[in-house]
């Protein structure tokens, strides 16, 4: 059974996982990996998993350099 997709941007949850984020940016996970190792996407490390904030995801969104290449 497939996860509920957000339909809007108020919809997404406060804290996402790299898996949650993939989707909703469009790309796979080895490139979210990427844009949280290269620092373009601020993220938390709670042990060995990656979390991404909700207003990290807007600030990455909104910045000039936001192109996912």
């Amino acid at each position: 059974m497939e996860k509920n997709r957000p339909t809007s941007f108020d919809d997404l949850p406060l804290i996402m996982t790299v898996e949650d984020l993939a989707p909703i940016l469009g790309v796979g996970k080895g490139t979210v990996y990427e844009l949280v190792r290269c620092g373009r996407i601020k993220s938390l490390r709670i042990g060995t998993q990656i979390r991404i904030l909700k207003q990290e995801l807007i600030q990455f969104l909104e910045s000039s350099d936001s192109q996912v290449s």
